[in-house]
């Protein structure tokens, strides 16, 4: 049975699945942009337990200075789907 969502995750998930293709915005900007200044961190647990990351694309939210950051599914899958999408704007090293 699968773990019910809190009501922080689905407010992290539905901000996390309507950035666009191509595009990144970081943990602080979802933060901010769900009302929850200041809870990048908590904005990153909750996209570490995405079960949905084909739906809620969270390989889009990088670090403020511009890193990847983590992934629930290895730091090497996340620059692949980063570079698929030819996301260059954050390092890819």
């Amino acid at each position: 049975m699968a773990k019910e969502l809190t009501h922080f995750e689905k407010k992290v998930y539905t901000v996390v699945k309507n950035i666009p293709f191509g595009k990144t915005r970081t943990y602080k900007w979802v933060a901010e942009k769900i009302g929850a200044k200041g809870a990048s961190r908590a904005v990153g647990n909750a996209l570490n337990k995405n079960p949905f990351p084909i739906i809620v694309p969270c390989h889009r939210v990088v670090n403020t200075s511009g890193y990847p950051g983590k992934y629930a599914f290895g730091a090497d899958l996340k620059k692949k789907l980063l570079t698929l999408e030819k996301i260059t704007k954050c390092c890819l090293k």
